[in-house]
């Protein structure tokens, strides 16, 4: 059939460029090209089962990509900290909470943050450059995210490994439905888009009906007045010194601790 000739088409060219061809894609992606390496990973699993491609090997290309590609952005967080933080997540969807988001992952799990951020869309385009602008160890750091890029491309390939047979049939029908499929996948994307965007809009609508500036705050602390503060900023941000008199808190323990905050002042929620 036309549909599983083209299948064999594609597991020919993984196999023939096999290696390289791990390395150059996996490199790609982590360099923030938007191509996704999960579809390559499970063909590659599919050729290991059949013995046309060699496990170690296969992993040693996928990590090597990783590690160069994460390399990078470990160096451009180190030198230029939040600053490649914020243009990373400045084309996410939620560039407000992205940042925040991904600090926290880090701050609560440290280093082992890597071990399964490349599982993670998100964690993964911000955790090299955010294990460089923590100043942790570079060989630290190559140690944690070796061991999460084996395990990511492991993963991949023991599912290509255990469903080959599975992959090819649903491969099938995803080419016999052709350019419908591509439509439905495209309407679902931009339905998604357009939800998030919504959101957004309305989270911004909120925040400009209730904001101060650093300087209103200053100037009121200045003349006496008894606000309650609650620094919701990071400590990985770059003035983690707490405002005098007030309280730390993470955005999500807000709600868990909403009893802790006073009702009789004035409430102002500092973040960055």
């Amino acid at each position: 059939m036309p549909d599983h000739l083209a299948i064999r088409h594609f597991l020919a060219f993984v196999e023939r460029h096999g290696y390289a061809l791990l390395f150059l894609w996996v490199l790609a992606e982590q360099s923030a090209i938007p191509l996704p390496s999960i579809p390559l990973l499970l063909a590659a699993g599919a050729l290991i089962r059949a013995g046309r491609l060699h496990a170690l090997l296969a992993a040693a290309s996928c990590v090597t990509g990783a590690l160069i590609a994460d390399t990078i952005w470990f160096e451009l967080g180190r030198h230029r900290g939040r600053r490649v933080l914020r243009l990373l997540c400045r084309v996410s969807l939620e560039p407000d909470s992205c940042v925040r988001q991904t600090e926290n992952a880090f701050l609560k799990y440290g280093m082992n943050a890597l071990l399964v951020s490349k599982f993670i869309p998100g964690l993964n385009a911000v955790a090299a450059p955010l294990a460089g602008d923590s100043k942790r160890s570079y060989w630290r750091f190559l140690l944690y995210d070796g061991a999460g890029a084996s395990i990511w491309s492991a993963a991949y390939f023991l599912l290509g490994y255990l469903f080959s047979e599975q992959l090819e049939t649903i491969a099938a029908y995803a080419s016999r439905m052709g350019s419908a499929l591509l439509l439905l996948v495209a309407a679902l994307f931009l339905m998604w888009v357009g939800w998030k965007l919504v959101q957004r809009r309305r989270f911004l609508r909120q925040l400009i009906v209730a904001r101060i500036t650093p300087e209103e705050l200053r100037d009121r602390l200045n003349a006496g007045e008894d606000l309650f503060i609650v620094d919701l900023r990071s400590r990985l941000s770059e003035h983690p010194d707490l405002i005098p008199g007030a309280t730390r808190m993470s955005p999500e323990d807000l709600a868990t601790h909403s009893l802790d905050i006073p009702r009789d002042r004035e409430i102002i929620l500092f973040c960055s």
